[in-house]
């Protein structure tokens, strides 16, 4: 779709324009700082906490008399590759070797680590390489300007003369060389300089190319520090049980049988949740299952996720709308095509369970943690404590994975409260069980969505009516839009690929129940919205009698980076040649006899464009498993191809488990699931062989965390239909609508089924 005409607001400000900004305006008048190239107002006490170094141009570098340089990296490390990123956008520019770099975590201060496109300092929305590409770089060349300048004065040469290798600054001519180190203390006290140059792309020597990551070896060894890991002397360990319903609370707790148990130390109560601490997890564990908790299950003792489908739905009727697009008129002819589709809630799951570590001591409240938000963090003991923040400490760690749910501090916050009622460290960790059930999910979403073709198939008018809930308007109220849209709930169906001339996309607002809070889950908006529209995309094609790929091309004449990918997929996948002549027809919805088809999807979240190509087959029971996909992707520049890679294949693993197995079911105000049992994830031996491939260009890098998971519900669920001849519009795919025919279901269910009532295809 043409962008022609449309008002992206602010949108179009974060996404173009805000990593480009130093300082944004938030509130009535009230300046926020944000990460700076150039020296700031906090540096000098941040630097002098940091011991000092001898040049500290800014807040990320820091070099000393010895030793290698310091990197004070502004995101966290959770799995996707972010510190090899930063450390070769700062080595290309500096002129070191990767190796001649230290990483720091980098304490909390939105002012000097503030993600403008986020509002603070945080990890997430697919941002960290957006962020880091023009900082860090532009970082690197004014510490790399003042060293050389340093070099060239003490030589009375010119700085032009100089070269720069391994951070060793030479001046040929007279073979004279000094280090780094040695030239760090007349560097700092140089002038700031007002420009400096930065690398054309073609002389790159690490951007784009293939590096080993520089946490793999110590991840392998068990060096590597995550929140969980972390050990303070005489700390204790504690688990958790929250009230099973939302918004409900403690009653009472008797703990006798707890008490017999070894090791066990004391029980802590907050007024929605119960700790059990002791010498050792296991007896936390085991006096936390002894215990005998009496519950008081709340307003919400009755909610089940029926109760939530329906409010969505009487919400998408009657519920006032916000208009997220609106171009061109309604025609008054054409075939109307219509459909629903509905998503369910999603926990994050991650394999490092929430847990933090706290010592409430002396007037300081000391944190250890692995936070996606290290200052949210600091708010929520400032708020539990009273404290003010500079008597607040914390300490980050690497994360085992995050997701989103590492965007919030609900834990943190509750292991203040349960630190400040002993005098001990005190180590919460949550069970599985307690993660699953106590997540903030992913929100649920219900689309009625509508299409008017014209004579040649083509859709001449496009309308979805999208209801959800609202993450922002409890993570970040004021970056909601003044007429209260939330971005978030319109981002890849406002904007699509596709040349449709007359378009609507408007939001219905829901709000969960009191108790029910919902948070980021990897890929969001674009993973309700790409399911959606691409989706749809194939209804249209199907009903227009066209094969998927040629219906998409037709609409791409306007979009030449997208049709190359399209092309691309297509190619490498082999669609259309001789050896797909098994599989469906895709235009007739027509299945193989052997129920294997292909289905694609294509989108442009977080600044990067992709697209996929699926291969998969179902058994005559319904189990799906995936075959083969093909991914082809347009990011920008790479800074680390081999992460790119490694990010797109997670992504569409995340992404294809939670559309196979997942989603948060409610009965009697609790969440039904537990563990991986019945909260499923895709296993190594169902794992598709995934080919990634990438148009190469020198356009800025776009995010990737997330967009290998936001495209891969619509691919798989287009396969299964050119498989099947069955049109999924719910997750996670149900097999019972997927099986073949009696004999089939009479193979699970054990039974005849009744005469004239044989299930087939809806």
């Amino acid at each position: 779709m043409s962008s022609a005409g449309v008002d992206l607001g602010r949108r179009k400000a974060l996404k173009l324009g805000g990593f480009s900004l130093a300082f944004v305006w938030l509130g009535a008048g009230k300046a926020q700082a944000f990460m700076s190239a150039r020296p700031q107002p906090g540096d000098p006490g941040l630097a002098l906490g940091d011991g000092h170094p001898a040049f500290a141009p800014n807040a990320f570098i820091r070099i000393d008399a010895e030793g290698p340089v310091r990197l004070v990296m502004p995101q966290v490390e959770m799995g996707q590759g972010i510190y090899t990123g930063a450390c070769a956008l700062l080595a290309e520019e500096l002129e070191i070797g990767m190796d001649q770099i230290k990483i720091e975590h980098a304490p909390p201060s939105d002012a000097l680590y503030g993600v403008p496109a986020l509002g603070q300092q945080a990890t997430g929305g697919s941002t960290s390489t957006r962020a880091q590409w023009g900082v860090l770089r532009e970082a690197a060349a004014v510490a790399r300007t003042m060293l050389v300048t340093a070099a060239a004065n003490r030589w009375h040469v010119e700085p032009a003369d100089c070269t720069v290798h391994r951070g060793v600054v030479s001046h040929d001519k007279s073979g004279r060389k000094l280090s780094f180190g040695a030239l760090a203390a007349a560097a700092a006290a140089l002038p700031v300089p007002a420009k400096v140059t930065l690398k054309d792309p073609a002389a790159f020597s690490l951007i784009g190319k293939p590096l080993r990551r520089v946490d793999s070896a110590d991840k392998v060894t068990g060096a590597t520090q995550f929140g969980i890991d972390v050990r303070v002397p005489g700390m204790k360990i504690a688990t958790v049980r929250g009230c099973p319903t939302f918004g409900g609370k403690l009653k009472s707790v008797d703990d006798a049988r707890a008490r017999q148990v070894p090791g066990f130390i004391e029980v802590l109560k907050l007024d929605n949740a119960v700790a059990v601490v002791g010498e050792h997890f296991w007896a936390a564990k085991q006096g936390l299952d002894a215990l005998d908790i009496e519950w008081d299950p709340g307003a919400n003792a009755e909610l089940t996720t029926a109760h939530l489908t329906e409010g969505l739905a009487e919400a998408s009727r009657s519920a006032p709308i916000i208009l997220g697009r609106k171009h061109g008129e309604k025609p008054s002819t054409g075939r109307t095509i219509e459909a629903l589709y509905q998503l369910p809630l999603l926990a994050h799951a991650p394999m490092e369970p929430l847990n933090t570590t706290v010592h409430v001591s002396g007037g300081k409240c000391e944190i250890w943690v692995g936070t996606q938000v290290p200052t949210r963090c600091v708010a929520a003991a400032v708020k539990v404590t009273g404290f003010s923040e500079d008597q607040v400490v914390v300490n980050n760690h690497y994360i085992g994975g995050g997701f989103g749910r590492r965007l919030e501090a609900d834990s943190v916050e509750q292991a203040v409260a349960f630190a400040k009622q002993v005098s001990y460290p005190l180590k919460v960790i949550w069970t599985r069980e307690q993660d699953i059930r106590h997540d903030i999910p992913r929100p649920m979403y219900y689309d009625r969505i509508s299409a008017v073709l014209g004579a040649d198939g083509r859709p001449v008018w496009y309308e979805d009516h999208i209801t959800g809930a609202s993450v922002l308007a409890r993570w970040a109220p004021p970056a909601m839009d003044k007429d209260g849209m939330d971005d978030d709930l319109i981002e890849c169906a406002a904007e699509t690929p596709y040349d449709i001339a007359n378009m609507h996309v408007d939001w219905a607002r829901f709000d969960m129940p009191t108790g029910l809070d919902i948070g980021w889950w990897r890929g969001v908006g674009p993973t309700h919205n790409l399911f959606v529209i691409e989706s749809f995309m194939d209804e249209l094609a199907h009903a227009a009698g066209k094969d998927p790929l040629q219906y998409r091309r037709a609409l791409l004449g306007n979009n030449p980076r997208s049709l190359a990918l399209l092309d691309l997929a297509a190619r490498k996948i082999g669609w259309g040649s001789p050896g797909d002549a098994s599989r469906s027809d895709p235009s007739r919805g027509d299945p193989s006899p052997l129920r294997i088809g292909r289905g694609m999807a294509m989108g442009s979240p977080f600044g990067s464009r992709i697209c996929v190509i699926m291969e998969v087959q179902v058994n005559p029971q319904g189990a799906v498993r995936v075959r083969h996909v093909v991914a082809t992707l347009d990011c920008g520049i790479a800074v680390n191809p081999s992460s790119v890679e490694a990010q797109v294949q997670g992504g569409l693993i995340f992404g294809l488990s939670a559309a196979l197995y997942s989603g948060i079911t409610l009965k009697n105000g609790a969440v039904e699931q537990s563990n991986f049992h019945n909260y499923r994830i895709l296993r190594i031996n169902e794992a598709p062989l995934l080919e990634v491939y990438r148009i190469e260009n020198n356009e800025a890098p776009g995010g990737l965390g997330e967009v290998g998971t936001a495209i891969a519900a619509p691919a798989l669920a287009n396969a299964i239909f050119a498989a099947t001849g069955v049109r999924l519009r719910e997750l996670p795919i149900d097999p019972k609508r997927l099986v073949q025919n009696s004999a089939a279901l009479r193979s699970i269910v054990g039974v005849q089924p009744a005469r004239g009532k044989e299930p087939r295809p809806a």
